[in-house]
């Protein structure tokens, strides 16, 4: 009888809190939020704004350090490092993708990527990040020459060039419209199938959440649910 071997979690949180003062005012964005993120998988956070998601993925990236609880990267301890240790982590293991490109206007989509290339241990070429989220015939356009979809996809292919373990996006469709969110949905959506790259998409669109493996929701700072999705469906059949 053959034993499916179990998923190995990438990140799991535990205990996390999140404490943020204004002098004798306390805000708590996270309240002891526990979460593993498994190899290859593909986890939707979904929630209100101010639920707690977006904070949740700076920690995950080492953007933000929590106020209490432990946060652990395989076998390392991110919440017992410093500053150096963090910048090395997010270089070497972690893309962003947010909702607004963040590309420099004056560079073309293969310059923009050729950014994180030239400073990546072992990273794709830029032509070929391009290629894998369809923007080959692009590659020598600048940013204000390409669509808000296309913009996305460099930020996408900017972010999957170095290789990482882990692709952190919030809400990366977030400015689009929904046939050019399709599309960015459906780079996304390769990437973490042909690369295994483990991905974590915040969203306020409930509908996105029919791609993931698994569907998270946050409400006032903790995980009211986390479950699998039994019936995940493509990028192109998600109804808008």
């Amino acid at each position: 009888m053959n034993i499916a071997t179990p998923p190995l979690p990438i990140f799991r949180a535990e205990g996390v809190t999140r404490v943020y003062r204004t002098g004798s005012v306390e805000v708590w964005a996270l309240r002891g939020v526990d979460l593993a993120l498994n190899e290859g998988e593909m986890v939707v956070l979904l929630g209100a704004s101010g639920s707690g998601k977006s904070t949740l993925v700076n920690i995950l990236g080492g953007l933000d350090l929590p106020s209490g609880g432990r946060v652990h990267f395989r076998d390392r301890e991110l919440t017992e490092a410093d500053d150096r240790a963090l910048t090395a982590f997010r270089r070497d293991h972690v893309g962003f993708v947010f909702q607004f490109y963040n590309l420099v206007p004056s560079l073309t989509a293969r310059e923009n990527v050729a950014l994180v290339t030239e400073i990546a241990r072992d990273p794709m070429t830029p032509e070929e990040a391009l290629d894998r989220v369809g923007l080959a015939p692009r590659m020598d356009h600048f940013p204000a020459e390409l669509s808000g979809g296309e913009q996305q996809r460099v930020a996408i292919a900017r972010a999957i060039a170095k290789r990482p373990d882990v692709l952190l996006c919030d809400e990366p469709t977030g400015a689009l419209d929904s046939r050019t969110g399709v599309q960015v949905l459906e780079a996304l959506h390769e990437v973490n199938r042909d690369l295994g790259t483990a991905t974590v998409l915040i969203t306020h669109n409930a509908a996105i959440q029919r791609i993931a493996h698994r569907v998270v929701v946050l409400a006032d700072g903790r995980i009211v649910r986390d479950e699998a999705n039994p019936d995940r469906v493509l990028p192109s059949e998600v109804s808008w």
